[in-house]
Protein backbone atom coordinates (compact mmCIF):
# COMPACT_ATOMS: atom_id res chain seq x y z
CA UNK A 1 0.00 0.00 0.00
CA UNK A 2 0.94 3.48 -1.04
CA UNK A 3 1.44 5.86 2.25
CA UNK A 4 1.03 9.79 1.49
CA UNK A 5 1.60 12.34 4.19
CA UNK A 6 0.94 15.58 2.53
CA UNK A 7 2.03 18.84 4.18
CA UNK A 8 -0.29 22.39 4.81
CA UNK A 9 1.04 25.29 4.13
CA UNK A 10 -1.30 27.29 5.44
CA UNK A 11 -3.67 26.54 8.56
CA UNK A 12 -7.66 25.94 8.00
CA UNK A 13 -9.55 28.96 6.98
CA UNK A 14 -12.61 29.99 8.54
CA UNK A 15 -16.05 28.79 7.74
CA UNK A 16 -18.52 30.35 5.34
CA UNK A 17 -20.86 33.07 6.71
CA UNK A 18 -24.82 31.87 7.27
CA UNK A 19 -25.57 33.89 4.27
CA UNK A 20 -23.30 32.28 2.10
CA UNK A 21 -23.64 29.30 -0.30
CA UNK A 22 -21.86 25.92 2.00
CA UNK A 23 -20.03 23.59 -0.48
CA UNK A 24 -18.98 20.09 -0.22
CA UNK A 25 -16.50 17.84 -1.91
CA UNK A 26 -17.56 17.56 -5.47
CA UNK A 27 -16.20 14.18 -5.82
CA UNK A 28 -16.11 10.90 -4.49
CA UNK A 29 -12.86 10.58 -3.01
CA UNK A 30 -10.41 11.48 -0.53
CA UNK A 31 -8.14 14.12 -1.32
CA UNK A 32 -4.47 13.68 -0.55
CA UNK A 33 -5.13 9.67 -1.72
CA UNK A 34 -7.47 9.05 -4.28
CA UNK A 35 -7.38 12.55 -5.92
CA UNK A 36 -6.04 16.31 -5.46
CA UNK A 37 -6.38 19.68 -6.26
CA UNK A 38 -4.25 20.92 -8.83
CA UNK A 39 -5.19 23.75 -9.99
CA UNK A 40 -7.03 27.11 -7.97
CA UNK A 41 -8.87 29.96 -9.39
CA UNK A 42 -6.34 32.30 -10.99
CA UNK A 43 -6.06 35.45 -8.48
CA UNK A 44 -3.33 37.23 -10.55
CA UNK A 45 -5.42 40.04 -13.25
CA UNK A 46 -2.51 40.62 -15.25
CA UNK A 47 -0.93 38.01 -17.89
CA UNK A 48 0.47 35.87 -15.37
CA UNK A 49 -1.00 33.58 -12.33
CA UNK A 50 -1.24 33.15 -8.58
CA UNK A 51 -3.63 31.18 -6.27
CA UNK A 52 -5.50 32.53 -3.50
CA UNK A 53 -1.52 31.60 -1.50
CA UNK A 54 -0.10 33.54 -3.83
CA UNK A 55 1.70 29.95 -4.78
CA UNK A 56 1.83 29.07 -8.62
CA UNK A 57 -0.73 26.38 -8.59
CA UNK A 58 -2.96 27.71 -11.58
CA UNK A 59 -2.71 29.50 -14.41
CA UNK A 60 -3.63 32.69 -16.76
CA UNK A 61 -7.57 33.21 -16.49
CA UNK A 62 -8.27 30.19 -14.56
CA UNK A 63 -11.98 30.41 -13.66
CA UNK A 64 -12.79 27.68 -10.78
CA UNK A 65 -10.88 24.44 -8.84
CA UNK A 66 -9.74 21.37 -10.75
CA UNK A 67 -9.79 18.47 -8.55
CA UNK A 68 -7.67 15.47 -10.10
CA UNK A 69 -7.30 12.11 -10.45
CA UNK A 70 -4.06 10.21 -10.32
CA UNK A 71 -4.47 8.56 -13.47
CA UNK A 72 -6.32 7.41 -16.31
CA UNK A 73 -6.88 4.14 -14.86
CA UNK A 74 -9.21 5.85 -12.11
CA UNK A 75 -10.94 7.80 -14.89
CA UNK A 76 -12.13 4.18 -16.46
CA UNK A 77 -13.07 2.64 -13.09
CA UNK A 78 -15.38 5.63 -12.52
CA UNK A 79 -15.54 8.37 -9.74
CA UNK A 80 -18.32 10.19 -9.53
CA UNK A 81 -18.86 13.87 -9.58
CA UNK A 82 -20.81 15.32 -6.73
CA UNK A 83 -23.29 18.12 -6.45
CA UNK A 84 -21.54 20.29 -3.82
CA UNK A 85 -24.60 22.27 -2.65
CA UNK A 86 -28.68 21.61 -3.30
CA UNK A 87 -30.05 23.52 -6.86
CA UNK A 88 -31.94 23.43 -9.70
CA UNK A 89 -30.06 21.56 -12.85
CA UNK A 90 -29.76 24.51 -15.00
CA UNK A 91 -27.73 23.37 -18.35
CA UNK A 92 -26.07 20.40 -18.85
CA UNK A 93 -24.45 18.49 -21.70
CA UNK A 94 -23.31 15.06 -22.43
CA UNK A 95 -21.86 14.32 -25.80
CA UNK A 96 -18.51 14.77 -26.21
CA UNK A 97 -15.74 12.30 -26.41
CA UNK A 98 -13.05 11.88 -23.75
CA UNK A 99 -9.85 12.75 -25.59
CA UNK A 100 -7.56 15.15 -24.22
CA UNK A 101 -6.61 18.42 -26.39
CA UNK A 102 -3.42 17.63 -28.48
CA UNK A 103 -4.02 13.84 -28.83
CA UNK A 104 -4.83 12.07 -31.98
CA UNK A 105 -9.03 12.76 -32.87
CA UNK A 106 -9.50 15.55 -30.55
CA UNK A 107 -12.97 17.15 -31.53
CA UNK A 108 -12.95 21.02 -32.16
CA UNK A 109 -14.02 22.46 -28.61
CA UNK A 110 -14.84 25.89 -29.37
CA UNK A 111 -17.50 27.39 -27.35
CA UNK A 112 -17.52 23.97 -25.70
CA UNK A 113 -13.89 24.48 -23.42
CA UNK A 114 -16.11 22.70 -20.16
CA UNK A 115 -16.89 19.46 -22.44
CA UNK A 116 -19.40 17.74 -20.67
CA UNK A 117 -20.95 19.79 -17.57
CA UNK A 118 -23.67 20.58 -15.73
CA UNK A 119 -24.55 23.92 -14.40
CA UNK A 120 -26.63 24.21 -10.67
CA UNK A 121 -28.56 27.21 -9.70
CA UNK A 122 -28.86 27.38 -6.06
CA UNK A 123 -30.96 30.51 -4.88
CA UNK A 124 -29.75 34.01 -4.10
CA UNK A 125 -27.47 34.46 -7.14
CA UNK A 126 -25.19 31.36 -6.43
CA UNK A 127 -24.62 28.69 -9.16
CA UNK A 128 -21.85 26.08 -9.46
CA UNK A 129 -20.43 24.60 -12.83
CA UNK A 130 -18.74 21.36 -13.39
CA UNK A 131 -17.00 20.57 -16.30
CA UNK A 132 -15.04 17.59 -18.38
CA UNK A 133 -17.18 14.65 -16.85
CA UNK A 134 -17.18 11.00 -18.48
CA UNK A 135 -19.53 10.99 -21.78
CA UNK A 136 -22.94 9.17 -21.30
CA UNK A 137 -21.93 9.58 -17.40
CA UNK A 138 -24.42 12.22 -16.50
CA UNK A 139 -27.42 11.44 -14.74
CA UNK A 140 -29.75 14.62 -14.45
CA UNK A 141 -31.73 16.47 -15.97
CA UNK A 142 -32.27 20.57 -16.87
CA UNK A 143 -35.03 21.35 -14.19
CA UNK A 144 -34.18 18.44 -12.09
CA UNK A 145 -33.63 19.20 -7.82
CA UNK A 146 -30.57 18.29 -6.04
CA UNK A 147 -29.87 17.32 -2.96
CA UNK A 148 -25.27 18.54 -1.67
CA UNK A 149 -23.61 14.90 -2.55
CA UNK A 150 -26.03 13.72 -4.93
CA UNK A 151 -24.42 11.71 -7.69
CA UNK A 152 -24.18 14.01 -11.17
CA UNK A 153 -22.17 11.89 -13.14
CA UNK A 154 -18.63 10.69 -13.18
CA UNK A 155 -14.86 12.36 -13.94
CA UNK A 156 -14.17 12.37 -17.55
CA UNK A 157 -11.54 13.72 -20.03
CA UNK A 158 -13.88 15.73 -22.71
CA UNK A 159 -13.05 19.69 -23.14
CA UNK A 160 -9.64 21.81 -22.39
CA UNK A 161 -8.07 19.31 -20.41
CA UNK A 162 -4.77 17.35 -20.52
CA UNK A 163 -5.60 14.90 -17.02
CA UNK A 164 -8.64 13.92 -16.21
CA UNK A 165 -10.55 15.92 -13.36
CA UNK A 166 -13.10 17.55 -12.31
CA UNK A 167 -13.29 21.46 -12.66
CA UNK A 168 -15.45 23.17 -9.97
CA UNK A 169 -16.19 27.01 -11.04
CA UNK A 170 -18.58 29.08 -8.40
CA UNK A 171 -20.12 32.14 -9.41
CA UNK A 172 -21.79 34.72 -7.22
CA UNK A 173 -24.28 36.74 -9.71
CA UNK A 174 -22.12 35.95 -12.65
CA UNK A 175 -19.00 37.11 -10.93
CA UNK A 176 -16.57 34.26 -10.43
CA UNK A 177 -15.63 33.62 -6.83
CA UNK A 178 -12.70 31.71 -5.28
CA UNK A 179 -13.86 28.89 -2.91
CA UNK A 180 -11.34 29.53 -0.34
CA UNK A 181 -11.28 33.24 -0.16
CA UNK A 182 -14.47 34.39 -0.90
CA UNK A 183 -14.44 38.29 0.08
CA UNK A 184 -11.27 38.04 -3.00
CA UNK A 185 -8.88 39.55 -0.17
CA UNK A 186 -5.87 38.22 -1.59
CA UNK A 187 -4.02 37.86 1.63
CA UNK A 188 -1.49 35.57 0.76
CA UNK A 189 -1.65 33.26 3.64
CA UNK A 190 -4.00 34.60 6.43
CA UNK A 191 -5.70 31.84 8.49
CA UNK A 192 -8.48 33.33 8.48
CA UNK A 193 -9.92 33.75 5.08
CA UNK A 194 -13.43 33.46 4.14
CA UNK A 195 -13.52 30.06 2.70
CA UNK A 196 -17.37 28.20 1.29
CA UNK A 197 -16.18 24.77 1.87
CA UNK A 198 -17.93 22.97 4.75
CA UNK A 199 -15.17 21.24 5.62
CA UNK A 200 -11.56 21.46 5.84
CA UNK A 201 -9.33 22.23 2.88
CA UNK A 202 -5.67 23.39 3.67
CA UNK A 203 -3.38 24.19 0.83
CA UNK A 204 -1.11 21.77 -0.41
CA UNK A 205 1.86 23.50 -2.50
CA UNK A 206 2.86 20.23 -3.91
CA UNK A 207 2.55 16.33 -3.81
CA UNK A 208 3.07 13.32 -4.97
CA UNK A 209 0.85 11.48 -6.92
CA UNK A 210 1.83 8.51 -7.15
CA UNK A 211 5.14 5.55 -7.19
CA UNK A 212 6.55 2.45 -7.87
CA UNK A 213 9.35 0.33 -8.60
CA UNK A 214 10.41 -1.36 -11.57
CA UNK A 215 13.68 -2.88 -13.58
CA UNK A 216 13.70 0.09 -16.12
CA UNK A 217 12.92 3.60 -16.56
CA UNK A 218 8.83 3.72 -17.30
CA UNK A 219 7.61 5.65 -20.05
CA UNK A 220 5.61 8.85 -18.70
CA UNK A 221 2.78 7.63 -21.05
CA UNK A 222 2.16 4.64 -19.06
CA UNK A 223 2.56 6.12 -15.65
CA UNK A 224 0.07 8.80 -16.23
CA UNK A 225 -2.24 6.00 -17.46
CA UNK A 226 -1.83 4.27 -14.18
CA UNK A 227 0.58 1.45 -14.95
CA UNK A 228 0.50 -1.19 -11.95
CA UNK A 229 4.79 -1.68 -10.71
CA UNK A 230 5.19 -4.80 -8.94
CA UNK A 231 5.44 -6.43 -6.09
CA UNK A 232 8.26 -8.52 -6.23
CA UNK A 233 10.86 -8.78 -8.14
CA UNK A 234 13.49 -11.82 -8.49
CA UNK A 235 17.05 -11.75 -7.24
CA UNK A 236 18.78 -11.70 -10.66
CA UNK A 237 16.43 -8.40 -11.45
CA UNK A 238 18.72 -6.42 -14.00
CA UNK A 239 18.00 -3.05 -12.36
CA UNK A 240 16.55 -1.62 -9.04
CA UNK A 241 14.59 1.56 -10.29
CA UNK A 242 12.75 3.68 -8.25
CA UNK A 243 10.09 6.68 -9.87
CA UNK A 244 7.80 9.12 -8.23
CA UNK A 245 5.35 10.78 -10.18
CA UNK A 246 4.35 14.57 -8.55
CA UNK A 247 2.18 17.50 -9.51
CA UNK A 248 2.84 21.31 -8.17
CA UNK A 249 6.66 21.56 -9.33
CA UNK A 250 8.05 24.89 -9.44
CA UNK A 251 11.55 25.76 -10.71
CA UNK A 252 14.61 24.92 -7.60
CA UNK A 253 11.85 21.92 -6.47
CA UNK A 254 13.67 18.77 -5.25
CA UNK A 255 12.40 15.57 -6.02
CA UNK A 256 14.47 13.08 -3.76
CA UNK A 257 14.37 9.33 -4.82
CA UNK A 258 15.43 7.14 -1.69
CA UNK A 259 15.55 3.59 -1.71
CA UNK A 260 16.85 1.57 1.64
CA UNK A 261 17.66 -2.42 1.09
CA UNK A 262 18.23 -5.25 3.35
CA UNK A 263 21.52 -4.15 4.10
CA UNK A 264 21.26 -0.33 4.17
CA UNK A 265 20.24 2.38 1.44
CA UNK A 266 20.91 1.12 -1.51
CA UNK A 267 20.49 4.55 -4.04
CA UNK A 268 19.62 8.29 -2.77
CA UNK A 269 18.83 10.37 -5.66
CA UNK A 270 18.34 14.28 -5.86
CA UNK A 271 16.35 15.66 -8.91
CA UNK A 272 16.30 19.76 -9.31
CA UNK A 273 13.73 21.46 -11.30
CA UNK A 274 14.76 23.84 -13.97
CA UNK A 275 11.66 25.08 -14.61
CA UNK A 276 7.81 25.20 -13.44
CA UNK A 277 5.87 21.76 -13.58
CA UNK A 278 2.14 21.09 -13.25
CA UNK A 279 3.00 17.40 -13.03
CA UNK A 280 6.22 15.30 -13.76
CA UNK A 281 7.92 12.46 -12.99
CA UNK A 282 12.19 11.35 -12.28
CA UNK A 283 13.04 7.82 -11.84
CA UNK A 284 16.41 6.71 -10.62
CA UNK A 285 17.75 2.88 -10.35
CA UNK A 286 20.84 0.88 -9.51
CA UNK A 287 22.18 -2.01 -12.15
CA UNK A 288 22.63 -5.50 -10.98
CA UNK A 289 26.63 -5.38 -10.53
CA UNK A 290 26.59 -8.49 -7.90
CA UNK A 291 25.67 -12.36 -8.34
CA UNK A 292 21.95 -11.10 -6.79
CA UNK A 293 20.38 -8.51 -5.15
CA UNK A 294 19.89 -9.41 -1.13
CA UNK A 295 16.96 -11.61 -0.69
CA UNK A 296 14.21 -9.39 1.86
CA UNK A 297 11.96 -5.52 1.40
CA UNK A 298 12.77 -3.01 0.16
CA UNK A 299 11.14 0.74 0.84
CA UNK A 300 10.96 3.00 -1.84
CA UNK A 301 10.24 6.72 -0.67
CA UNK A 302 9.67 9.96 -2.99
CA UNK A 303 10.03 13.50 -1.32
CA UNK A 304 9.30 17.11 -3.04
CA UNK A 305 11.30 19.18 -1.13
CA UNK A 306 11.05 23.07 -1.43
CA UNK A 307 13.96 25.31 0.04
CA UNK A 308 14.23 22.71 2.41
CA UNK A 309 10.72 22.19 3.00
CA UNK A 310 9.08 18.78 2.60
CA UNK A 311 5.81 19.27 0.61
CA UNK A 312 5.40 15.70 -0.63
CA UNK A 313 5.90 12.53 0.54
CA UNK A 314 5.36 9.14 -0.25
CA UNK A 315 6.71 5.47 0.41
CA UNK A 316 5.89 1.82 -1.28
CA UNK A 317 7.62 -1.59 -0.63
CA UNK A 318 8.69 -4.24 -2.84
CA UNK A 319 9.94 -7.57 -2.06
CA UNK A 320 12.45 -9.34 -3.84
CA UNK A 321 12.90 -12.92 -3.62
Amino acid sequence: MILRSLIALLAFATPAAASDIALSLPIDCTLGHSCFVQQFVDRDAGPDHSDYSCGRLSYDGHKGTDFALPSLATMQAGVDVLSAAAGVIAAMRDDMPDIMQGADGAPDITGKECGNGIVIKHGDGWETQYCHLKMGSVIVKRGQQVARGDVLGEVGLSGKTQFPHVHLSVRKNGEVIDPYDADQTLTCGDANLHSLWQVDMPYVGAGVISLGFGTSVPKYVDIKAGMTPPETLPTDAPALVLWGYAYGGREGDVLELLIDGPKGEVIRHQSRLEKNQSQFFRAAGKRLKAAAWPEGNYAGSVTVIRKGIKLGHAKTTLLIK
